[in-house]
């Protein structure tokens, strides 16, 4: 997942993709409207690749969380925070237990699940490549593999 271009704007709502740099900023596209619009050095923005939650143990990154939400859904959308609160929060303890109650407030498990939704919606949520990476060693054993249909690499081709 590759939350590297998406980025957040205080006072806006909705996520933004930055698709330009000008001399005094950005140009982004809105997720949820596609309106394009320019976000300025002294706006307050955030990428979501930088933005983590607070734990009991450290900081969990927010591309973790929202993979672990959409493991948890199944690649559905979360419940909507809006309409349901008590039902977003049981959600969003069942994915990250062990989240920081004191400095986790409602309004950031409103955030996190909102963002969720968007992302899914564009097509945006992918499986971590470090977890993919993972899973590929583990199927090959770390090295090549040898089958009835020839020889393969590493990569697995042949």
């Amino acid at each position: 997942m590759d939350l590297s271009k998406i980025l957040t704007i205080a006072g806006k709502s909705g996520l933004f993709e930055v698709v330009s740099q000008s001399r005094s900023g950005l140009i982004v596209e809105s997720l949820t409207d596609g309106k394009r619009q320019p976000v300025f050095a002294t706006s307050r923005s955030s990428m979501l690749e930088d933005i983590s939650l607070f734990t009991d143990e450290g900081d969990v990154p927010l591309k973790d969380v929202l993979w672990k939400i959409h493991e948890h859904t199944e690649g559905q959308p979360a419940e909507n925070p809006k309409k349901d609160p008590e039902k977003a929060t049981r959600l969003f303890e069942e994915v990250l237990p062990d989240y920081d109650r004191d400095r986790v407030h409602f309004s950031d498990i409103r955030k996190v699940l909102t963002w969720y939704n968007i992302l899914l919606e564009k097509g945006l949520i992918t499986e971590p490549a470090d977890e993919k990476q993972n899973e590929g060693e583990s199927a090959e054993g770390g090295g090549s593999e040898e089958t009835a249909a020839g020889k393969k690499d590493s990569t697995g081709k042949k």
